[in-house]
């Protein structure tokens, strides 16, 4: 069910692998897309299996996550579109969903606000983890860290060399090649530098090729609409 998983302070957080759910093949198993062609039912299953042995009993509020730089106050009343969500309030778990693009959880436990961040290409080159980071700070955050999930790496991830160039524009460290040798993004190595340059330290880089790991879900490998999860909360117990 996970990729990782650990425990800070009163901070709880995971990025789910795509084993332990219900959903059939091609999508087999934990499917926790909310587009796609999969079986709703199959995908509702699976978020309750994850949210149950997460955060049993807790609710969640997620994002329609558009590829871009809003960042939300989390409500799990609705799911506004955007790719950040951040809050102040203890046991609310909180999600964000990937399948190549870089899942950033954020928490600083002793102010107690926590955030998640969608950061694909577009998203990391539009700042969207530093805009969620400045919208934790709003909420009394200081000293935030940062653990990133697996996404697709620079020896996978092919781009015409013109977008490459864009994007390495705005983030030079971005620009890399392929294991075959053409133009590529390290979307990681952005979100990386944009966090050093907000004073974020990476507590847990758990980052895994997903393209290359049969046990995560990869759009660049299969072309399916399916999502591993990304999830943090802030227990109001405190530390564990």
């Amino acid at each position: 069910m996970y990729s990782y998983r650990t425990v800070h302070g009163p901070v709880d957080l995971a990025f789910t692998d795509r084993l332990g759910g219900v959903s059939a093949a091609p999508y087999d198993e934990l499917n926790l897309s909310i587009a796609g062609l999969d079986d709703e039912a199959a995908t509702a299953e699976n978020h309750r299996r994850l949210l149950t042995d997460f955060a049993p009993g807790v609710p969640y509020a997620d994002l329609f996550q558009v590829h871009g730089d809003e960042v939300v106050l989390a409500d799990p009343r609705s799911r506004p579109p955007a790719d950040g969500i951040v809050t102040d309030r203890a046991d609310l778990v909180l999600m964000v969903r990937t399948a190549d693009c870089v899942p950033v959880l954020l928490a600083d436990a002793a102010a107690g606000v926590i955030g998640a961040a969608h950061a694909g290409r577009r998203g990391m080159a539009a700042g969207v983890v530093t805009a969620t980071v400045a919208r934790m700070r709003g909420l009394g955050a200081d000293r935030i860290l940062a653990w990133l999930g697996p996404s697709v790496c620079s020896k996978c991830y092919e781009v015409p060399a013109e977008m490459a160039e864009e994007v390495a524009a705005i983030e030079p460290v971005t620009r890399a090649r392929t294991a075959w040798g053409t133009a590529s993004l390290d979307i990681a190595a952005g979100v990386r530098a944009q966090l050093q340059r907000a004073s974020v330290e990476v507590s847990v880089d758990a980052e895994r090729c997903t393209r290359e790991s049969l046990d995560l879900y990869s759009y660049r490998r299969d072309g399916l609409g399916a999502s591993l999860g990304a999830v943090i909360r802030l227990r109001s117990g405190g530390a564990a």
